[in-house]
C-alpha cells in the first residue's frame, strides 16, 4: 500500500490557499500513486483566534471541495478542521476520514491542548477514534489528532478495536520535536500498527493566547516494528514564500502488522481486569 504526508504552512483564517494547497497535494499524491494522503490538524482554518459562523461554513465548504478530490483521485484523505456539533456552544476540532464513498470516518479531538488555551475554542470529544475498513485495500484506518498522541488510551482504543493504521494529524511545535517522534514510534511499537504522522510547517499565531510557534514538520511513517519506513519519493509541490507544501510518499506492507500480531499476541494477553482498577 502507498501512502503519502503533504506538510503544509497551514496560515490561520487564510481558508482559500489552505485549500488550495490541499488541493494541489492531493492531485500529485494521487499522481504519485498515494492510496491515501494525510493533511495536518486544522488544515482549512489553522487556529484562528475565534472561529464564528462564516469561517466555520468556508471550512466546510472546504471539506467537501477536498472530499470531491477525493473521489476523482479515488483517494483517502484523513486531516481534520472545526466542525459543529448539535447542542454544543463551541465547535470541535475533527478528524476526517473521505474516500471515494464520501465521508466514511471521523473522530472529535478528545483532549485540547491547555497551553494554547484550546478549550476557549473548542469542545472536547469523548469517543475513541474508531477504524474505518478502507474500501479500495480493506486496511483499518483510524485517525487521532495531536495532543491526543501523549495519551496512550486513545490509540489504545483503536487498537483493541483492531486499527492496523493510526494516522496522527498535527500542529506540534518546534519545541517539543523529539516528543513527537518518540511518541510516534511508542504508538507503533505497543500498538503493533503503521503510524503515519503528518505534521504543519511555517509559522503562525495559535488560538487565543496567539502563542507565536514554529513548525518543522517531521512528518513520517513508522512501522509496528518501532522503526520509520524510509520515503520513497519527496517533492516540493509548492515552494512559493509562505505557502511551502511538500509532500512524501512510503510504501508499507500490510502482512507485517498481521504476522506480528500473530507471533506476539499482545491483544489477547492484555489483563483489562487489571488496568481500571490502577487508573483509579
Amino acid at each position: 500500500m502507498r501512502v503519502a504526508t503533504l506538510e503544509m504552512d497551514v496560515r490561520s483564517g487564510d481558508t482559500a490557499g489552505n485549500l488550495d494547497a490541499a488541493l494541489r497535494g492531493v492531485r500529485k499524491a494521487g499522481e504519485e500513486g498515494a492510496e491515501l494522503v494525510a493533511l495536518p490538524e486544522m488544515w482549512s482554518t489553522g487556529f484562528a483566534a475565534g472561529l464564528g459562523a462564516p469561517e466555520l461554513a468556508d471550512a466546510a465548504a472546504a471539506l467537501d471541495a477536498v472530499a470531491e478530490a477525493s473521489a476523482r483521485m479515488n483517494l483517502v484523505v484523513v486531516g481534520s478542521g472545526p466542525a459543529l456539533v448539535d447542542g454544543a456552544e463551541l465547535p470541535v476540532n475533527r478528524a476526517h476520514v473521505l474516500s471515494s464513498d464520501g465521508l466514511v470516518g471521523g473522530y472529535d479531538k478528545v483532549h485540547l491542548f491547555s497551553p494554547t488555551a484550546e478549550a476557549l475554542a473548542f469542545s472536547a470529544g469523548d469517543r475513541p477514534p474508531m477504524p474505518t475498513e478502507l474500501p479500495r485495500c480493506g486496511v483499518r484506518v483510524a485517525p487521532i489528532i495531536c495532543y491526543d498522541l501523549r495519551f496512550p488510551a486513545v490509540s489504545r482504543a483503536a487498537f483493541r478495536a483492531g486499527a492496523e493504521v493510526l494516522v496522527v494529524v498535527a500542529q506540534w511545535p518546534e519545541a517539543r520535536a523529539a516528543h513527537w517522534s518518540s511518541l510516534l514510534r511508542g504508538r507503533a511499537a505497543e500498538c503493533q500498527a503503521y503510524v503515519i504522522g503528518c505534521n504543519r510547517i511555517g509559522e503562525d499565531e495559535v488560538g487565543r493566547k496567539r502563542l507565536r510557534l514554529r513548525f518543522l514538520g517531521g512528518s513520517t511513517v513508522v512501522g509496528p516494528d518501532g522503526l520509520e519506513v524510509a520515503p520513497v519519493r519527496q517533492l516540493e509541490v509548492s515552494a512559493a514564500p509562505r505557502r511551502a507544501s511538500r509532500l512524501s510518499v512510503y510504501e508499507i506492507d500490510l502482512e507485517t502488522v498481521r504476522s506480528l500480531r500473530r507471533e506476539v499476541p499482545v491483544a489477547r494477553d492484555e489483563r483489562r481486569e487489571c488496568y481500571a482498577a490502577w487508573l483509579e
